[in-house]
């Protein structure tokens, strides 16, 4: 009988040494780490949130008075800004034509490429580089700078975009303007029949000079 309780006991003692260690061993894995004596365990902070990158654009635009005679469309596309018929002169075969880009801050190529490229939209009827004869004029309007192209011509555009074909316009004028504002350059595009061109000439360059940055 002595026997029977003595084993009985040491069966009970090892299932207790059991137990205690096995929730030590729970506890172990589930408690945080250890920390020094006084201090808490470190809490995760959240991500900061990423800045906001110093070279956004400014949140302005560029603003003009159109004069009266003009006729003001519904632009054709995303990348034009406003657009106008100007009305022909007399015994000219069709209206001029204004146009206002803008592209977006930094976009649209520098105000040089745009000059040299306008300006070889146009051919001579000897044969001889339009940039002998175009003319550029530069200004400051309302704190901005101005470029002026001026040339004269046949002007051409392609029929349909990349097929080759295209459609021949003698005695055209364009007159191409950009407008450097702190959101990047607008374009302005005339063309039309010299002397429509002329008649609308004044009112062109006064429009241009309403332009403000706001």
């Amino acid at each position: 009988m002595k026997t029977e309780q003595s084993k009985w006991k040491v069966r009970v003692g090892v299932w207790l040494v059991v137990v205690v260690v096995g929730d030590g061993w729970a506890c172990s894995r589930n408690s945080p780490p250890a920390t020094s004596e006084g201090q808490s365990p470190a809490v995760s902070s959240p991500a900061t949130p990423p800045a906001i990158p110093s070279h956004a654009a400014p949140a302005g635009r560029l603003t003009y008075q159109a004069p009266s005679g003009w006729v003001s469309e519904t632009p054709t596309s995303s990348m034009r800004v406003a657009q106008y018929q100007l009305p022909r002169a007399e015994g000219d075969p069709e209206d001029a034509s204004l146009v206002v880009y803008y592209f977006g801050a930094g976009q649209g190529g520098s105000v040089e490429a745009n000059l040299v490229r306008w300006t070889n939209r146009m051919e001579q009827p000897d044969g001889r580089p339009s940039s002998e004869k175009a003319t550029t004029e530069k200004m400051t309007v309302n704190g901005l700078n101005v470029t002026v192209l001026d040339v004269t011509g046949t002007y051409w555009a392609e029929m349909m975009p990349g097929q080759g074909e295209r459609l021949n316009k003698p005695n055209f004028r364009m007159r191409a303007v950009v407008v450097e504002t702190p959101a990047g350059p607008y374009f302005f595009k005339l063309v039309g029949p010299e002397k429509t061109v002329q008649r609308w000439d004044d009112s062109f360059m006064e429009f241009i000079k309403s332009s403000q940055y706001k």
